[in-house]
């Protein structure tokens, strides 16, 4: 008999909402050309705009500041620009600044030659050291040009909250623009983009319970914007060409607005089933190691260690036992390394940790059984120091 799946890796993509479906399926089923003038064009227009609104309202932000991309990833590369245009003024950045916990679509730099990207440095809590970050920029070249600062809102493996409002500050003191990744915040706390005194806001539809290939990048305003990364036609108001997946868009939308209703409820709740995952996992192994614990974190997400036990051989573990999570974040699955994040932390990687990232689907009985796996598995590992 076939063992029923508990899916707690809400990190790596959320599960296709109901909500988001219908919009998709409805959308799929719409002949025009959002660019067309006509009424099937207007028609398909109409739900571009719909879904534009739904994503600004999730993060406090004008719809206007809103353009479609295909990912959060063509986002980054998109933001992360040595050029801007100010009106038909070319600007240029001189450096980028990432934290060197960001997502790997942010630390590879977008279209920032290597030489100028500087990796800003993080306190062994998981926090950017906003002290590192005032004497970096503090020494930055303005001959060069502007400087170009990237910090995520939320890390995607420890779901530690960053102290954005307080880098804004900083970044603005020098200068500088602020570009948030926001991919993992978006629909687990309040957001606004002009309280997090960001410039840029990259966002990413399924982790949110939207379809896969589809983002967008949220600006503060629409005076300063990078060049295109897409040139062609003039869809997004030229910030974005080609014509837009219409069915993505929509289920993005969708996402969005459910995501949007009942936030601070839902995830409160979300975040006693986490708290009740991790007593248990102390319960059973006491020298397990929680990461970030003791910050302020997202109420869905776990990464922790436990001694004996090498992340991969865990995470194998656990599908075996019908469950899945990660070992780190998804875009690093498949590779030998240690985390850059626990890295960039002063931990020990080598050995890896677990990721249990959980969503609004989840029970109390998925937990139970998350934590039954973990106690057998717990059992079966190597003593500390001989890692299976």
């Amino acid at each position: 008999m076939a063992i029923e799946r508990i899916y707690l890796d809400w990190n790596a993509t959320a599960p296709l909402r109901a909500a988001a479906r219908d919009a998709m399926l409805d959308a799929l089923a719409m002949p025009g050309n959002p660019s067309s003038v006509h009424a099937e064009g207007r028609a398909a227009r109409a739900v571009i705009e719909k879904a534009r609104r739904a994503v600004a309202t999730l993060v406090g932000a004008e719809a206007a500041h809103v353009t479609f991309t295909a990912s959060a990833t063509e986002a980054a590369n998109q933001v992360l620009s040595p050029v801007y245009r100010m009106g038909k003024s070319r600007v240029g950045l001189g450096r980028l600044y990432v934290s060197a916990i960001e997502h790997p679509a942010v630390r590879a730099g977008g279209r920032f030659p290597k030489e100028r990207v500087t990796e800003l440095a993080v306190t062994p809590a998981g926090l950017i050291d906003l002290d590192a970050l005032a004497s970096t920029l503090a020494g930055h070249d303005a001959s060069e040009g502007l400087p170009l600062v990237a910090v995520m809102l939320v890390n995607n493996e420890t779901g530690i909250i960053q102290p954005i409002r307080e880098v804004s500050t900083i970044v603005k003191k020098f200068g500088g623009l602020l570009v948030v990744d926001a991919v993992q915040a978006a629909g687990r706390i309040p957001l606004s983009i002009a309280d997090l005194g960001a410039d840029f806001l990259i966002l990413s539809a399924h982790k949110l319970g939207g379809p896969k290939g589809v983002g967008a990048l949220v600006s503060q305003g629409e005076t300063f914007m990078p060049e295109p990364l897409v040139r062609g036609g003039g869809q997004e108001k030229g910030h974005r060409a080609g014509t837009e997946n219409l069915a993505a868009i929509a289920g993005f939308g969708a996402a969005a607005e459910r995501m949007s209703a009942d936030l601070v409820s839902r995830n409160a709740g979300i975040a006693a089933l986490r708290d009740r995952a991790e007593a248990g996992i102390v319960s059973a192994a006491p020298e397990t190691v929680i990461y970030g614990r003791s910050e302020t974190r997202v109420g869905n997400t776990s990464f922790f260690h436990l001694p004996g036990l090498k992340a991969e051989t865990g995470q194998i573990a656990f599908d075996l036992e019908g469950i899945a999570l990660s070992a780190g974040a998804a875009c690093s699955s498949g590779k030998v390394g240690a985390s850059h994040v626990l890295t960039a932390m002063g931990e020990d990687a080598a050995t890896g940790a677990l990721r249990l990232s959980i969503g609004p689907d989840t029970t109390e009985s998925d937990i139970d059984r998350f934590l039954d796996a973990f106690v057998k598995i717990a059992a079966r590992r190597k003593p500390a120091g001989q890692a299976a």
